[in-house]
């Protein structure tokens, strides 16, 4: 799985040292594993927009790159303990989304077995894009990791409408229960005789 996040990360790069727009976007618990930040870091110098979010651990540092990017890492610790790790990479505009099993930690990608699934199906992906993208809108819970390690709540701006992540998921996951249960109670089963 390192491997591939890495041939993943260094593909951004590449595309964004041609001029094509390169964006890498996560969802996690963890970032610790110096591989991946070493590449995360390459990319954000060749110029790629890194926006991640890590709930805990984060040895990242983040703040200006020496080309002015900044590699963006919000953390968002709530009511529920989230566990969902979602990857995007902007791959020439042929996206690439993937589900995983493991944190960007070295005890993950190099002690165990993980796994990294792509989301081919386009409902789905756009779904997970729609939740990794809300993830950067949160003005409640949501804290920016500072380049000293610390973090600083986001202040909503003036006029700025409240967003919490974890009341937007809980919200539409009840939307979409109760469009399921709707649907199935309007199907209609034939009745076969026994």
């Amino acid at each position: 799985m390192k491997a591939r996040l890495i041939e993943l990360i260094e593909g951004e790069a590449e595309r964004a040292r041609q001029g094509e727009p390169a964006r890498i976007s996560a969802k996690m618990n963890s970032l610790q594993d110096v591989e991946i930040i070493d590449a995360l870091y390459r990319a954000a110098d060749a110029g790629v927009d890194i926006e991640l979010n890590v709930r805990g651990i984060c040895c990242l540092k983040t703040g200006p790159r020496p080309n002015g990017k900044v590699i963006r890492v919000v953390s968002i610790v709530d009511r529920y303990l989230e566990h969902a790790r979602i990857f995007f990479f902007h791959h020439g505009g042929n996206h690439q989304l993937f589900i995983a099993s493991a944190d960007w930690m070295t005890r993950n990608l190099d002690k165990r077995v993980e796994l990294m699934v792509p989301v081919t199906n386009g409902k789905l992906a756009r779904r997970l894009k729609s939740i990794l993208d809300a993830c950067f809108r949160d003005n409640v819970q949501a804290c920016n990791i500072l380049p000293d390690g610390t973090s600083e709540h986001i202040v909503r701006k003036k006029g700025q409408k409240a967003f919490r992540l974890q009341q937007y998921l809980t919200k539409e996951a009840r939307r979409l229960a109760k469009d399921k249960e709707r649907e199935r109670q309007q199907m209609l089963e034939p009745h076969t005789p026994h």
